[in-house]
Formats: C-alpha cells, structure tokens, sequence
C-alpha cells in the first residue's frame, strides 16, 4: 500500500530544522548584553555604596546624607569653610617662602605630645580617636606649626630677660622636685607657645585679608 502523505505531518526538511535552530537559540545582541551587564553593575554598586547616599534608614525611611551635610553645613559650615581657606593660604605661602622641616622634627614633636598624654594615663591612639583625628593628619598639622615657627621665629624668642619678667611678675615658686634649670626652661617653652599663638593668629589674618577668595556659599554669621 502506497504511504499516504497527510498535510502538515510531511517530515522536515534540513533547511527547515536549521530555521526553527537558529530562531530557539537566537543569540542576543552585543548591545542587549551590555546594557544588561550595566544594569547588573550600577545596581550592585548602588548596594554595596549604599553608605555614600544613605545615612542611615528609620522604620524603612532612607535618610540622605545630602541632609546630614546640610544640617552641618548650617550648624559649622562657616567655621569649616574659612579653616579650610586658612589651610590653603597657609600652604601656599610657606611653599613661596620655601620654608621646610625635615621628618626627625616633626617626629620629635609628636613624641614629645605623645609623653604628655602618656603621663596622664593615656596613649596618643586614645587622644586622636577622642579629637576625631587620624595619625596621618596630626602630622600635617605639626608639619604646618613648625614651618610656621621657622618662619616666625624672630617674632617669638624668648629672652632670659623675658623668663625673669615672667618669674617676677607670676611669683611662681619652683615645683617640687623640678630644678630651677628645669623650671626655667618649662617657662620658656610657653612663654614662646604664647608668642607664637599671637603671631601666627595675627599674621595668617593678614594673610587670608590681603588673599583674594570669591564666595560662592553665604553661611550667615
């Protein structure tokens, strides 16, 4: 009996299984794939620097931390502003003037600030978390204050003169257990910090006086 050819169940062709191949397993675009891959990567970079938008989160309420800056901007933003212009003016003229300190002065200093605290029961660690301030910048800020009493020196020695008037003036009798050397050189030391906090207040408003600086921002008093 001749095979009878049903239309529609006639056997497929190679071309035609080729056909229906290549449209079940069409390959995506180049570009779908990227914008796919994109997506994928700024959402899990949104996740994982959530901390750079989000402050915080309360009863499922983001708070931005746009509106923390905000608040601290209204609450300091002035104070903050013009120690940062300090910092620029002051930089910019000790690097005119060519004034430098080498590292075994500045590590002097900050063991000299780490024996004061070490005497009152503490560590240099605990006192700069307590400041909010890093190891890193506590030296900047020696780097800074001892260019700038190289700079002033002139203006802030003291005389043996200048420690007499102070004994005179003070009567402080000698601490027990310190030499009168000792004691001496305790006065000196902070007759010359005084000197030098005057000085240096004095000139670096000269300084950010004479500086030209456009405001963009108006904090208020």
């Amino acid at each position: 009996m001749d095979d009878i050819n049903i239309p529609g169940n006639e056997p497929a062709s190679d071309e035609t299984k080729e056909s229906a191949t290549k449209f079940k397993f069409k390959k995506p675009r180049p570009l779908v794939i990227a914008i796919i891959i994109a997506v994928v990567v700024v959402g899990l970079a949104l996740y994982f620097a959530k901390g750079l938008f989000v402050a915080a989160v309360v009863n499922g309420m983001p708070i931005s931390r746009w509106s923390v800056i905000k608040v601290l901007e209204q609450q300091g933003g002035k104070q903050a502003l013009q120690g940062i212009i300090d910092e620029k003016v002051i930089e910019a003229e000790l690097d005119k003037q060519k004034v430098s300190v080498t590292p075994k002065e500045i590590d002097e200093q900050i063991k000299k600030i780490e024996e004061q605290v070490t005497s009152q029961g503490g560590t240099l660690a605990e006192a700069l978390a307590q400041q909010g301030m890093t190891a890193e910048k506590l030296r900047e800020q020696i780097t800074v204050q001892e260019k700038l009493k190289k700079l002033l020196a002139d203006k802030i020695a003291v005389s043996e003169t200048d420690v007499d008037a102070y004994v005179s003036e003070s009567k402080t009798p000698v601490p027990e257990g310190v030499s009168p050397e000792d004691f001496r050189k305790q006065i000196s030391e902070q007759l010359k910090q005084q000197k030098f906090q005057k000085e240096a207040q004095a000139w670096i408003a000269d300084l950010t006086g004479n500086a030209k600086i456009k405001y963009f921002v108006n904090y208020g008093e």
